[in-house]
């Protein structure tokens, strides 16, 4: 036959046996001729793989995100869930008062000829049971170890192993029974704690939900299959089991078949074993009642007993294995291939000084090759969304706004802009003050130094302005991008700030001494080679011009108010009582003016290249050199502090290196299982 899971989709591995489930053909009453062909089959292809997803069950793969095929028993308080699971696996199962199974208890069933009872808990806790008869009170025990011996619940697992004859091959996980109101000793929120263990289960779409009803209540208000729906709303992976047939047959038949709450794996209808019954005395009880009962007689014989039962979860389990183990290898492999990259990404570890040493340089050279891009290139491709990193950008912003700056702030200190300042009345004081004894019509040179120093003297504070704001920009810049690249050592954080404040330190320095030099080269001459300073002055003194300003000065009949080049319109009157000096006036304005446009633009191009080539040596040369100064000093304290790997470092570590080993188990386990399948199947051919 070949397997499927309800109306899905065709299992990605084909899983082929020749011949039915024993107890399914027992239960239909054909003849198990073809048994033993059936069972070899079964062992070579079947059961490797159900061994596989339990030794991945037991390797917990789970914790790397990796969720196996699992059938997941629920069912209200009393709805006799224990009573299927014990008659299932032939042994007793605690019972009592309340909530019997405190914590999810994984029953691994096995059919072998050589008998076996085992519980596994904790951290690889294993106790070997001796007999049937006391398995429950070896389950009680685990159970209070991990939940305490009150009636409170934990997610911790037990796994009970059950290996005998006779038993379908089968892995369940029980959990407890869903109940709303909590009795004496339990917490209060004890349905939300059952809940929420119940849907962490039956959430995966791997799980098949086997929902234990039963037939005493109306299906509908049972709160296991309010949960299961609310994760399955199709029903496609639930199967119901519904006990009490015999307490309750009275529309049972109408209520599994007309399903009014979408089971979509269909019913199976079973006899709970009462008072003191043996197990083959239970099943034969259940068969009478089901062929010769006048009601459930009528229920399909695919329907009823816990033979059938078995047979439907051997075969679902044996589908849905064949349905998920590809996906399960896949997920092993990329999660395999995620967790060796980024322990690859993590740093080495350092073992001696030497190994520190060359670390610190590999990161110092990532930093200088960051830093090259950002500040020296203008390449940002490495914080392509972080406008705050394209350093070359953020410094030719700075700059432009320098240079727009400069002249504004010379302009705030020139007569025109002091309120109530006639025009040209700062050069005409200024002019009286350096008169000498010599050739009349010749300016004094004194009187365009007096005024050029006051103008430099007004907007001294915008070049050292700007040396603050780039060497501040660049000192965030520098150190987020060193924490970057060192952030798996945050132990020598504080030394690579302290190399990083006193190599801005003695930057800010250098370029306060160079701005301070700059304005004290200008006082020293007013020279310059710019040939715009004879045009501008020429076309601010034309001929016209200066022809229309002299003759408003002088003749008093003439309108005051008068357009000059490069001025604009202004008013003369207040020059008519000083017309000697007014032409003088008006040319040492237009002097230093023209004058003024070239030391201007000295004060940017200078600075600009300071700033550049600054910040260029900064990045290849100084950075590294004070790094390590303070670093590795005389006596490698900084290095040595590398040795030691933080504890998020050498958690992240340990936890990679134990899911790269679980992985590659998990991944081994899988492949030998395949081609153990294979070799069966080989042998089979031949």
């Amino acid at each position: 036959m070949r397997f499927g899971l309800g109306d899905a989709a065709a299992p990605e591995l084909e899983l082929e046996l020749e011949m039915e489930d024993v107890d399914m053909k027992a239960s239909s009453g054909s003849s198990p001729v073809t048994a033993s062909a059936m069972a070899a089959s079964y062992n070579d292809q079947i059961r490797p793989l159900l061994d596989a997803v339990d030794r991945l069950r037991q390797l917990n793969v789970s914790q790397e995100g990796i969720q196996l095929p699992t059938i997941v028993v629920v069912g209200d308080q009393s709805s006799g869930k224990s009573s299927v699971l014990e008659s299932l696996a032939g042994i007793s199962l605690p019972r009592g008062q309340g909530i019997c199974t405190r914590v999810p208890l994984v029953m691994r069933l096995q059919d072998g000829n050589e008998p076996e009872l085992r519980i596994e808990y904790g951290s690889g806790s294993s106790v070997t049971i001796a007999s049937e008869a006391e398995v429950a009170a070896a389950i009680d025990a685990a159970t209070a170890e991990i939940a305490g011996s009150g009636k409170g619940i934990s997610d911790a697992p037990i796994t009970l192993v059950v290996r005998k004859k006779g038993v379908p091959d089968l892995t369940l996980v029980d959990l407890p029974g869903i109940t709303r109101v909590p009795v004496q000793g339990q917490p209060e929120d004890i349905y939300d704690q059952i809940a929420r263990i119940i849907r962490a289960y039956i959430a995966p779409r791997e799980s098949i939900i086997l929902n234990v009803l039963s037939a005493t209540v109306d299906f509908p208000t049972c709160e296991s299959i309010r949960m299961s729906q609310q994760v399955d709303r199709s029903g496609e992976r639930t199967l119901a089991v519904v006990t009490k047939a015999d307490r309750a047959p009275e529309g049972l038949l109408e209520k599994v078949t007309m399903d009014d709450v979408h089971i979509g794996l269909g019913y199976v209808c079973v006899r709970n074993r009462i008072g003191d019954e043996t197990y083959e005395e239970a099943r034969a009880a259940e068969r009478r009642l089901f062929a010769e009962h006048p009601l459930l007689s009528r229920i399909d014989r695919s329907m009823v007993g816990i033979p059938t039962l078995a047979g439907r979860l051997t075969q679902i389990q044996a589908s849905i294995i064949g349905r998920c183990l590809p996906d399960i290898v896949k997920q092993i492999n990329d999660k395999l291939s995620r967790s060796s990259d980024e322990l690859g990404q993590m740093p080495p570890d350092l073992n001696t000084v030497a190994d520190a040493v060359r670390e610190f340089y590999h990161i110092v050279k990532q930093v200088r090759a960051s830093l090259e891009k950002v500040l020296v290139r203008g390449e940002f491709d490495e914080y392509p969304d972080d406008r705050r990193r394209h350093g070359t950008a953020r410094i030719a912003e700075m700059l432009e706004s320098y240079a727009s700056k400069l002249p504004a702030a010379a302009q705030c200190s020139t007569s025109d802009d002091v309120v109530g300042e006639p025009f040209l009345a700062e050069e005409m004081r200024v002019l009286e003050e350096t008169k000498g004894i010599n050739l009349p019509n010749f300016l004094p040179r004194s009187a365009l130094l007096v005024l050029l120093r006051k103008k430099l003297e007004s907007v001294a504070h915008v070049p050292h302005g700007l040396v603050t704001q780039v060497w501040g920009y660049v000192e965030e810049l520098v150190l987020g991008i060193l924490q970057h690249h060192s952030r798996s050592y945050p132990q020598v954080h504080p030394s690579c700030r302290r190399a990083v404040q006193s190599l801005m330190d003695k930057a800010r320095a250098r370029s306060a001494q160079h701005v301070a030099e700059l304005i004290d080269m200008e006082l020293v001459a007013d020279y310059t080679a710019n040939p715009d300073y004879t045009m501008k002055w020429n076309d601010m003194m034309a001929t016209e011009g200066h022809a229309r300003f002299l003759q408003a000065v002088e003749d008093h009949s003439k309108p005051a108010v008068v357009e000059l080049p490069g001025f604009g319109e202004v008013d003369v009157s207040h020059l008519r009582l000083q017309q000697k000096l007014a032409g003088q006036a008006l040319d040492l304005r237009a002097r230093l003016a023209a004058y003024w446009s070239c030391v201007v633009l000295r004060l940017v191009d200078g600075l600009a290249l300071h700033v550049l080539y600054s910040v260029k040596r900064l990045v290849e040369k100084d950075l590294e050199d004070e790094l390590a100064a303070q670093v590795l000093g005389s006596n490698m304290d900084g290095v040595e502090r590398m040795l030691v790997p933080t504890p998020a470092t050498a958690a992240k570590r340990d936890r990679l290196r134990k899911s790269i080993s679980l992985l590659r188990e998990c991944r081994e386990l899988v492949a030998n299982t395949m081609d153990k399948i294979n070799a069966a199947s080989d042998d089979r051919c031949f």
